[in-house]
């Protein structure tokens, strides 16, 4: 049986053979760190300095606001 190059085969709990692909880059992963890096850009949202979750939270709504008004600004 051939398994190609950087494959390797793993038995299952039931005994089927499951192939393992190495490395797998997934989707829309930048998306999440280009946002957490937009987040950061304010300097209050760069350490947890907030005590309540909503006050992190409301943190993130003017983070992201301030971002979405450039943006119309800019335009």
């Amino acid at each position: 049986m051939d398994q190609g190059v950087g494959q390797r085969t793993r038995e299952g709990r039931l005994g089927e053979t499951v192939a393992s692909e190495g490395f797998q880059v997934l989707p829309r992963r930048w998306v999440v760190e280009r946002t957490f890096s937009w987040i950061d850009k304010n300097r209050r949202m760069s350490k947890d300095y907030e005590r309540l979750p909503e006050s992190s939270e409301a943190f993130i709504y003017v983070a992201m606001s301030r971002l979405m008004v450039r943006r119309l600004t800019r335009s």
